[in-house]
């Protein structure tokens, strides 16, 4: 506008103006129009009524109006002076400026308007279009025709059940439950039904009772008046061979992790704003209760030590290089895991079919230890009885003696009773109450390639040059028989022949049987030829066959039979004494398995001799000749 104005004002002087008063009307006209086209006219008029300008600007008088134009571009009401007509060209051009400054500065500001406009209706119609996809995601259903069919096959196998398991069924739920092992769980109970439990370990061949004696133990001690355990207190259970140590601490269930937000998986609304999240492991869930770790000797070395530490200090720590204790954003219970750690407070219960000096030491030095034992025939025959008490079967006489003969687990004397009734109630769909045969079982026991656990070796009639020695396989017991044949006339190029497969500390043996045959009977063994043979090739891991070999060479070069329901263990010295040998309950148990009546152990060995011991007799015995009193023919026993 101002350069319409200004265009048109170069086209006429100040001077031909002067000469031509009507012009000078229409310049101030068109100035009084571009104002009123700025301010508009009804508020043009309101704005020179309150600068007391209406009267100015309604004027005939030229100077007047000019003088209105004043008032109203400067806002002043107390302007009264009137121009006079030679200051009107300064005055006109001075008025073409500022209302030239007020059209482009509503140019500017139109332009302005506009662009606002436009982006506050963009930014609307975003706001809008998201406000409709919330609905639209709050109102509409994910599902679609495929999701809903496989919703539909879930809920089908939800509703299909074979009925509960039979191990479910004949798991102990008493103390009362557990057979054959009512020392050790004796043991387990007092020291967790005190203030102060204690870390344990439980050792014993696999199938005899440990885990459900761990589980029923912590339900007896959740009422003793003195035991720290609630009434919920929980029970874990975790099998050591599943735990291993990630070094990468991508996850560790045993103990906990924290899943760091961009490459580990930390929940969607942690991952948004780059916030590490921890995960509590097992034995945070154990806090307050038992952990149970099954096969704990099978656990990685690294993975065990960081749990002697969690049991040192009873908290498990966090750590990740994304967290960040100044981040306002991070909730208070993650703050707290990483300052603080998690509560691990628990009592640990670790099971093993391992030997103890197999175990990590410091394990063994912060755990109290419980032996169960492997169980007897009648102890077998109990648990077929109370198995077949629970599934509601009736059992045949003789049914759990056949089983008893077979197996020394209960765990696998249960699977057989089972076995066996499936067998029975397969033949027999329609009888409501199920008999299990002998012909179910011995059926069972063919389909299972399965013979009898310990062939009766023990026998009343003596032989010569046969012993039976006992051993030790894990937490097993077995007999073993040495025999022992001798060739005379060697002068001095005899040979003394073993069984390779036996072992060298046995074979060591029979050297320092040699020197004792020598020193009792004054023969050189040099001048014989000895064969020396363990029946089935078995292994002898250490010197307790010793022995057991020295009577029967002896028994062979003297010709003076041995009694045949006895067994031996202990090591000989090569002056004659008989030295202090391991495995001692299990080396019983095995003999009593064999039919044996009487055993002969090292004096020094009778405090392993468990108390209350029944159907067989143990006799200590210090040196060669007291074990020979005993196991040479003269005191056979009456025949079996």
């Amino acid at each position: 506008m101002k350069g319409l104005l200004t265009k048109w004002l170069q086209h006429n002087t100040w001077s031909d103006r002067l000469d031509d008063e009507e012009q000078w009307q229409r310049e101030v006209d068109a100035l009084y129009g571009l104002l009123a086209n700025y301010y508009g006219t009804d508020k043009l008029v309101l704005k020179a009524s309150k600068l007391d300008a209406l009267g100015l600007m309604r004027s005939e008088s030229l100077p007047e109006r000019v003088a209105g134009l004043q008032k109203l571009l400067s806002d002043d009401p107390t302007a009264k002076q009137i121009p006079k007509e030679q200051e009107l060209p300064a005055l006109l051009d001075e008025i073409e400026e500022k209302i030239a400054d007020l059209l482009a500065r509503r140019s500017v500001e139109d332009r302005l308007e506009k662009a606002v406009a436009d982006k506050m209706q963009e930014r609307h119609e975003d706001y809008v279009k998201d406000i409709k996809m919330q609905v639209l995601k709050e109102t509409s259903s994910p599902e679609n025709a495929q999701t809903l069919k496989k919703l539909a096959v879930l809920e089908v196998m939800n509703q299909t059940k074979l009925g509960r398991q039979a191990a479910d069924i004949l798991r102990p739920q008493a103390v009362e439950e557990i057979i054959g092992q009512e020392s050790a769980v004796r043991a387990l109970l007092a020291k967790l039904a005190t203030p102060y439990p204690q870390h344990i370990l439980i050792y014993g061949p696999p199938g005899v009772g440990k885990t459900s004696a761990a589980r029923v133990a912590l339900e007896t001690v959740k009422k003793h008046p003195h035991s720290p355990f609630a009434p919920n207190a929980p029970f874990v259970e975790v099998d050591g061979t599943t735990l291993r140590w990630d070094p990468r601490d991508v996850t560790n269930p045993l103990l906990g992790s924290v899943h760091d937000p961009i490459y580990q998986g930390a929940k969607r609304d942690l991952a948004d704003t780059g916030i590490p999240e921890p995960k509590l492991g097992l034995v945070s869930d154990a806090h307050g209760g038992i952990l149970f770790i099954d096969e704990i000797g099978e656990m990685d070395s690294l993975l065990l030590n960081k749990l002697l530490k969690v049991l040192e200090d009873k908290r498990v720590s966090f750590d990740s290089s994304y967290y960040d204790p100044s981040d306002p954003h991070i909730p208070q219970y993650i703050k707290k895991l990483f300052e603080e750690g998690a509560p691990a407070d628990f009592v640990l219960i670790g099971a093993t079919t391992r030997d103890p000096g197999e175990l990590n030491p410091a394990l063994r030095s912060r755990c109290a230890e419980v032996y169960f034992v492997p169980l007897e025939p009648a102890d077998v025959q109990n648990i077929v009885r109370q198995a077949a008490f629970k599934l509601g079967v009736i059992l045949e006489k003789n049914v759990p003696e056949i089983i008893s003969e077979y197996v020394i687990e209960g765990r696998k004397a249960t699977s057989l009773l089972t076995d066996a009734y499936g067998m029975a109630r397969f033949r027999n769909p329609d009888e409501e109450r199920i008999t299990v045969t002998c012909a179910d079982v011995y059926e069972v026991l063919r389909s299972a390639r399965l013979t009898p656990y310990n062939a009766n070796k023990a026998h009343w009639r003596p032989e010569t040059g046969r012993i039976l020695g006992l051993g030790v396989a894990g937490f097993v017991g077995s007999v073993l028989e040495i025999e022992v044949i001798t060739f005379g006339d060697r002068n001095g190029k005899g040979l003394v022949r073993f069984n390779e497969t036996a072992g060298s500390m046995a074979r060591d043996a029979v050297f320092n049987a040699a020197a004792m045959i020598r020193r009792m009977t004054g023969e050189d063994l040099s001048n014989y030829d000895v064969h020396v043979n363990v029946i089935g090739g078995g292994k002898i891991d250490g010197p307790s066959a010793g022995l057991a070999t020295t009577l029967a060479i002896y028994s062979s070069l003297k010709g003076e039979p041995l009694r045949q329901d006895v067994a031996v263990t202990g090591e000989i010295s090569v002056r004659g004494k008989v030295k202090p040998v391991g495995g001692i309950y299990e080396k019983i148990f095995g003999a009593k398995q064999a039919g044996v009546r009487k055993v002969l152990i090292p004096a020094d060995n009778m405090v392993d001799v468990p108390d209350g011991l029944r159907g067989i007799e143990v006799v200590p015995v210090s040196t060669i000749e007291e074990a020979l009193r005993h196991a040479l023919s003269e005191g056979a026993v009456e025949e079996m």
